[in-house]
């Protein structure tokens, strides 16, 4: 048997927790209209987003690339084998903190700005991948909630002109069936592009280690953060629920499938292109657009406003407690 690390142990152990709080903090992204409109129970909603989060933790792996190689220059780090640590400090700290507030901010980019902050602090700003930050990271960050809304917007608009010679109980009856389908394949997509994001954490920590020769993401790594995001799926974050559900845009069946189609729509071809992007930021944006396409004043732009705020400062505020935890890290002698 080999001999593995005890740093390593505890980066993946610490890498799957992330993965773990990214499912709780996350979930309202699949289940918060279907919630909202009562088409399910939350206790039903949660199993139904756990096991398609697992399943689509194993659709590709173009997202986990990117994390593993394509944020920092994994050869400038390879030398400090706590820096991975030092980033999952950061990301976990940013999702407790904005879990307990009840903000939908992004896991997403609290993982990426805590392995920037531990790069830059190890190695400098030239530990950096500037090209690929700004294809697979920046450019995402402000395209993909313009798509969210967008789409949410004309698939709402779409759907009132189809069905405006309609009774509105028959609407409603007919889309708390569809909702369903809906909020699954937004489910689906979370776990898609979110749970790709810790197995390509857990990668460059293999890779940094020695264990595998380069950043291919082996099995056992997909299946681990699979469970790990499906578990924490489970538990829920009703507080986002609330939040994401009721806060922004009063939903009603219809509104809830438009906004999920038109999110999980951007989240997979964000995922089928090795964007690691924030569904949180996706599946907001797609009420909004929901909420003003019928007019912009039934929509709450005051909780809007908080939670871009917080999308704003996630990724340099993560940075921050990573690089502070890299050097706590190196005071304490385990960073050399």
């Amino acid at each position: 048997m080999p001999d593995v690390p005890l740093l390593l142990v505890a980066i993946v152990a610490v890498a799957l927790f992330f993965d773990y709080t990214n499912g709780a903090h996350d979930s309202a992204n699949a289940i918060a209209t279907i919630v909202s409109t009562k088409v399910l129970s939350p206790k039903v909603a949660v199993v139904m987003a756990a096991v398609l989060n697992f399943a689509g933790a194993f659709m590709g792996d173009q997202v986990a690339k990117t994390i593993s190689g394509g944020i920092v220059n994994a050869d400038m780090v390879s030398g400090s084998q706590a820096l991975v640590l030092a980033a999952l400090l950061g990301a976990i700290f940013w999702n407790v903190l904005t879990w307990y507030l009840g903000l939908p901010s992004s896991s997403s980019h609290a993982l990426i700005g805590g392995l920037m902050g531990a790069a830059v602090s190890y190695s400098g700003f030239n530990a950096l991948n500037y090209m690929s930050i700004l294809k697979k990271v920046i450019v995402p960050l402000v395209l993909s909630p313009m798509g969210g809304f967008l789409g949410g917007y004309l698939i709402m608009i779409l759907l009132t002109w189809s069905f405006r010679r309609y009774k509105p109980l028959k609407v409603n009856a007919l889309f708390r069936k569809l909702q369903i389908l809906s909020s699954a394949f937004m489910a689906t997509s979370h776990g898609q592009n979110d749970a790709q994001k810790t197995m390509g954490i857990i990668t460059l920590a293999l890779y940094i280690f020695h264990v595998i020769p380069g950043t291919e993401i082996p099995l056992w790594v997909k299946i681990g953060c699979a469970l790990a995001m499906g578990l924490g799926t489970a538990t829920g974050g009703w507080k986002i629920v609330k939040t994401m559900g009721h806060k922004i845009f009063k939903l009603e069946p219809i509104h809830g499938c438009a906004a999920e189609t038109a999110a999980a729509l951007v989240i997979t071809g964000a995922s089928h292109f090795g964007a690691p992007i924030s569904t949180t930021h996706v599946i907001s944006t797609s009420v909004l657009g929901v909420g003003s396409s019928k007019r912009f004043s039934a929509v709450r732009w005051g909780v809007a406003g908080n939670m871009v705020v917080a999308w704003i400062i996630t990724i340099p505020a993560s940075a921050l407690v990573a690089s502070l935890a890299f050097h706590a890290l190196r005071f304490c002698g385990v960073i050399q």
